[in-house]
């Protein structure tokens, strides 16, 4: 019989052994090699594996959804202008929907990481309850590679409560298409920013089966978070900081176990976001210390024609 290529099968012990079967050879099956993945199903490992670079299992998320909250910030002004600037080196994009909609094209071809869950914005008082504005068709057919979903850990006892009620929400809905949802640690406004907040905020967020977690860095025993958590951590940039010390703190995070960087101010609102990216690309998957990737910040600077001056103030 003649099968699609053109070839005869037969039982001619001729025709059998001209073929390598890799007999002896174990099946090739490379590990993920992302941590807590092993008993995920093919579809959630291949988004996966499209956030963390196969390379390093490591990830730069780019994170543009401060508008819902913040308006057109420093920075934010113009997302169809930024996007271009750092979509050479960044991993994965981080929007809210309406700017997926009317400005990120996808010629692109860079990941999604849709942030679905809403709160409120800054001329609220207090911290808003949240939920989930986007649902899980939405998010398949918008591609997103994960949903993004804040949980204010250790805040007033009902928005806690419901703030995991959306990760939970957010992580059932996710099982059933493949689609993992990144738990992002909203620090609640009576916690001290300790150690042990993180080690509980993180390890309650992975509890409730989110594939990954973003979090903040902490200057002493950070390995204990990162080793305490059975999923991946990337490190959230926070508060603006200064070139290198924002470099710095990722470099850092990274030998202590973090797998990669989740930063929205710290590049759009830097001297240069093109070159920042590029820094952080360095740092991220390069191996470079900060100091090294400072360096190479300030060269592609110069290279870009860009005067740095004074430090800007936010």
């Amino acid at each position: 019989m003649a099968d699609l290529l053109g070839e005869t099968f037969s039982d001619d012990s001729a025709a059998v052994d001209k073929h390598d079967y890799g007999v002896g050879i174990p099946l090739q099956m490379p590990d993920l090699g992302i941590k807590g993945a092993d008993n995920y199903d093919w579809g959630m490992k291949a988004r996966l594996a499209k956030i963390f670079s196969p390379k390093d299992g490591n990830s730069i998320v780019f994170a543009i959804d401060h508008g819902a909250s913040q308006g057109p910030t420093t920075g934010l002004e113009r997302i169809d202008r930024l996007v271009p600037e750092v979509i050479d080196y960044v991993d994965v994009l981080m929007p809210r929907r309406g700017m997926l909609y009317t400005s990120i094209s996808p010629k692109y071809g860079k990941g999604l990481i849709l942030r679905t869950s809403s709160g409120g914005t800054i001329i609220s008082e207090g911290s808003a309850l949240g939920s989930i504005g986007v649902d899980i068709g939405e998010a398949v057919r918008l591609d997103a590679l994960a949903m993004a979903v804040g949980a204010n850990i250790g805040d007033e006892a009902t928005r806690e409560a419901h703030s995991i009620k959306n990760l939970h929400e957010s992580v059932n809905a996710g099982n059933k298409v493949g689609i993992p949802t990144l738990g992002v640690v909203t620090v609640g406004r009576e916690m001290a920013r300790s150690v042990w907040y993180y080690l509980l905020a993180t390890r309650s967020i992975a509890e409730t089966g989110c594939q990954f977690i973003k979090t903040y860095y902490t200057e002493t025993d950070f390995e204990k978070v990162t080793s305490a958590t059975p999923v991946p951590i990337i490190i959230a940039g926070g508060k603006v900081l200064p070139e290198a010390g924002a470099l710095e703190l990722s470099y850092n995070a990274m030998c202590e176990g973090a797998r990669g960087v989740d930063m929205g101010r710290n590049i759009f609102q830097a001297g240069s976001p093109r070159a920042m990216s590029y820094a952080i690309s360095l740092v991220v998957h390069g191996g470079y210390t900060g100091k090294q990737a400072f360096e190479a910040y300030e060269q592609m600077c110069s290279e870009l024609g860009v005067d740095l001056g004074p430090k800007k103030t936010y």
